[in-house]
């Protein structure tokens, strides 16, 4: 009997460990025109946030947002599922409720057979369905790598959106789901992930951040970004990029899943999280007494991870009660924004 070909063996990467470098993306859009002249263009590519938004009216704002990548695991249900999740994300990331998604599909026909390719949109759609939502079209080629992922159109109040930037000093930050999804990726591509640690990975991976449509019904939210492949110090660094502030993050307050603090110690990490660290080290400053793999960590490409939010201190509980609400056990404060100039600082309690 044939052995079915691995789906991770036919990708150069996996997931959002993907992306391209983040000094490298910001070179490429540095020409980019700004939305400036068009006056109901809310969110374009000036801050590098997840979703663009356009106002219809008064009361209605479209977000559309689209993500891909290759595959992060072999099952191709279960990648379809992450893919999918994901691409949701970068709606709820921005405060709003997704309407309708569009399919991105690119495979190697030669290489991979109808059913494993069907069993992957059906993940996909199945996580729709989840959302309330239609997968209604999308487009499909033939590639050397396999592709998948959505386009996703959702819909906000204009006056509720919430963005990357806006954090204030006094601000804590709450991260929702737990770390360490690229560094079991990467135990899993090389046989090194046990069972339980692949049900947490994907258990984390296609849990949705519907909790991100809550939160501007919460006085005291002020800003918002989902964690993916710069890693939590890249995203983070968004949030206080060109704002006069630092963010101070307690990497002892950071939460791991299960297993990943040792599969870390024992080495193992992705070149995606080398190639973040090159791209902003100069904007960050680790303090004493962190672990050999604590960086690795803090650059982990996050597939499909939590949501990052900044809370004003009297909102902080309503954040984390409605956060246990949707079930988001994992969810914990990591960090205080404080006034600077556009850096990471962290430290050990």
């Amino acid at each position: 009997m044939t052995e079915p070909v691995r789906l991770t063996s036919l990708a150069h990467g996996g997931g959002c460990g993907c992306k391209l470098a983040p000094s490298v993306l910001r070179t490429i859009l540095a020409g980019m025109p700004a939305a400036g002249p068009y006056a109901d263009m809310l969110v374009g590519t000036e801050t590098g946030d997840d979703a663009a938004v356009y106002r219809l009216n008064g009361g209605q704002a479209i977000v559309a947002t689209t993500d891909f990548f290759t595959p992060i695991v072999d099952d191709p249900r279960d990648f379809g599922r992450i893919a999918a999740t994901n691409a949701l994300s970068d709606v709820f990331a921005m405060g709003g409720t997704p309407l309708f998604a569009l399919a991105i599909v690119g495979m190697p026909v030669d290489k991979l057979p109808a059913e494993t390719i069907r069993e992957i949109l059906a993940g996909g759609a199945a996580v729709c369905a989840e959302a309330g939502i239609p997968v209604a079209g999308g487009h499909s080629i033939d590639s050397p790598e396999p592709i998948y992922g959505l386009v996703a159109v959702g819909l906000v109040h204009p006056d509720r959106v919430l963005r990357n930037v806006g954090a204030r000093a006094g601000d804590r930050l709450v991260l929702t789901k737990g770390l360490g999804v690229g560094i079991q990726g990467a135990a899993l591509k090389r046989g090194l992930l046990p069972p339980d640690g692949y049900a947490t990975m994907a258990a984390s991976c296609t849990q949705l951040n519907r909790l991100g449509a809550d939160m501007p019904g919460i006085p005291g939210v002020h800003a918002m970004t989902d964690l993916t492949g710069f890693g939590l110090l890249g995203h983070a660094l968004e949030m206080v990029r060109d704002a006069d502030l630092d963010l101070d993050l307690d990497f002892d307050a950071l939460p791991l899943l299960p297993g990943v603090a040792d599969l870390a110690a024992a080495g193992i990490r992705t070149g995606a999280s080398g190639r973040n660290w090159d791209s902003f080290a100069a904007e960050v400053r680790l303090g004493d007494g962190l672990p050999a793999w604590g960086r690795d960590l803090l650059c982990d490409p996050q597939t499909s991870g939590g949501l990052l939010i900044a809370v004003a201190p009297e909102a902080l509980d309503a954040v984390m009660a409605r956060a246990a609400e949707r079930g988001f056990p994992r969810a914990a404060v990591i960090g205080s924004f404080v006034a600077g100039d556009g850096r990471v600082a962290v430290g050990r309690r």
